[in-house]
């Protein structure tokens, strides 16, 4: 048993790993697709653009670049110090005589200026080492060193500021449903998902919307690897306008003018699409715009069924959220296609064209039937 279990976990683990690559765009919004040959395409595009280059880059990069960038300076400013004092003649190997004009004094050697270097660009005062004000080489350095050293800071800081309040961070506490369901809703049949807001700070100007994507043949023949085809998602107080303070299901009507509609319960899980629900809004106490997305295969439709309900109240007359429920689902009635929904004619008998049996003869009872009790 114990060999079967282990079994049964691999073959699900490389399942799922195989669904992943074939995504485009995973549960947690991350694009599955690769860029190739792109040295024959602007190589030098993303130094251009080196701002967005470095904030998009990992953690690990920013952290190099922060401790590279501060080391790398000092060590050259460490050189610059030591070329100073020593074309001056404050080196103790060069022996200065006894009424020598130091440019720095107390610079011994390349460890020293290094530094004193630091001292320069990362404190206000001095102490063992000291600039002199007799050499104008020595002022003009210290001059340049202490211009460039806070547009470096500034630059870092400001990278870690931007990296650190990235839209992408708020898009984390936006969830999406692991399922979509599709059931009826009132007179209409609808493809249904949730989608859950973790913070209590509201996401204002909302947008939602869908893209079926799929392999297409145009009329002319030319196959569309990724054909996209607008859904249009919509709740029970509208499209626009949300009130995002507690789960909303977002529902698409199933017509004639929907992708869904030539589909079937039988069908469905052949198909080979990907729908991805996208939720545009900007954030209230940032006004920083952020995008979050997820998309669905068709097995993770389940025709038939809805989710159950994960609002109450209280009897203080509290709301209460229980995201225990906010991925389950449970069994309804269901038509097996939009066809038969939209068309009751499709539910009832054909017609019965068969033959009168010349041979059956009907008799006559003229006594009351008798009453049988069961």
């Amino acid at each position: 048993k114990m060999i079967q279990y282990f079994q049964k976990r691999t073959l699900k683990h490389l399942e799922d790993r195989k669904i992943r690559r074939t995504r485009l765009v995973s549960k947690e919004g991350h694009c599955n697709i690769e860029f190739g040959n792109m040295r024959y395409h602007k190589p030098l595009a993303f130094l251009m653009d080196f701002w967005t280059t470095v904030v998009e880059i990992r953690w690990r990069y920013v952290l190099f670049i922060f401790c590279g960038s501060f080391l790398s300076t000092w060590f050259f400013f460490a050189l610059l110090w030591y070329s100073v004092a020593k074309n001056n003649g404050d080196l103790y190997v060069q022996n200065p005589p006894a009424n020598h004009s130091f440019c720095v004094l107390n610079v011994q050697g390349l460890t020293s200026a290094f530094l004193f270097a630091v001292e320069t660009q990362m404190t206000t005062g001095y102490g063992y080492r000291v600039p002199m004000d007799v050499c104008w080489t020595a002022v003009t350095l210290l001059s340049f060193q202490s211009s460039v050293a806070p547009l470096i800071m500034t630059c870092l800081c400001g990278v870690i500021l931007a990296k650190i309040s990235m839209p992408k961070k708020r898009a984390k506490t936006v969830s999406f449903s692991q399922t979509a369901v599709i059931s009826k809703q009132g007179d209409n049949l609808c493809l249904h998902l949730r989608v859950a807001n973790l913070r209590k700070s509201l996401l204002i100007g909302k947008q939602i919307y869908g893209k079926l994507l799929r392999t297409s043949v145009t009329p002319e023949g030319e196959t569309v690897i990724l054909d996209q085809v607008n859904i249009d998602f919509m709740v029970d107080a509208g499209k626009d306008n949300l009130f995002f303070i507690c789960p909303l299901t977002l529902c698409h009507i199933i017509d004639k003018s929907s992708p869904f509609f030539e589909m079937s319960v039988d069908t469905l899980h052949k198909q080979d699409f990907e729908l991805v629900v996208f939720l545009d809004s900007t954030t209230e106490s940032t006004s920083s715009s952020c995008q979050v997305r997820t998309s669905f295969l068709p097995r993770e439709i389940q025709w038939g069924y809805t989710f159950l309900p994960i609002i109450s109240r209280s009897k203080e007359g509290k709301y209460k959220v229980d995201f225990s429920n906010f991925n389950k689902t449970k069994q309804v009635t269901t038509p097996h296609c939009t066809y038969c929904f939209y068309n009751e004619d499709a539910h009832l008998p054909v017609e019965f064209k068969g033959r009168v049996n010349q041979g059956f003869e009907g008799i006559e009872i003229n006594d009351a039937a008798d009453m049988t009790n069961m």
